[in-house]
């Protein structure tokens, strides 16, 4: 949150990680493969069946990184913004899933937080 109490909006948070990772490929070579899953967002009825038919599925991490790292296959990243989001029931389900897979599968609130879930995960910290 700001000085001002302006929270950032999830878009505003993911642009702000992707920002830190182009700054940080220097450090961290790995931060090249790191992208958006792009399964949210509103949409009209007919582009949600035509995403539908092309294999876009609901609560679908925002975030992959599919580098493995100390026993893990990937991280995915549920990024919610830093007040006022919750994880939906379909999220929970994935993140499950993903983790039964051997994915390291979390929820970060704002870039910030991410930021430090990805430096430890590159790490193993």
């Amino acid at each position: 949150m700001t000085v001002d109490g302006y929270i950032p909006t999830e878009s505003e948070e993911q642009k702000m990680l992707f920002q830190w990772a182009g700054f940080s490929e220097g450090r961290y070579p790995e931060l090249r493969l790191l992208h958006h899953i792009p399964n949210g967002g509103k949409r009209g009825k007919a582009e949600a069946g035509r995403f539908k038919a092309q294999g876009v599925k609901p609560g679908v991490p925002d975030i992959c990184l599919p580098v493995a790292r100390f026993g893990w296959h990937g991280l995915y990243i549920e990024l919610k913004r830093t007040n006022g989001s919750k994880v939906s029931a379909e999220q929970k389900w994935w993140l499950a899933m993903l983790e039964a897979q051997g994915y390291k599968a979390i929820v970060c609130m704002g870039s910030k937080e991410a930021v430090i879930a990805i430096q430890d995960y590159l790490e193993e910290r």
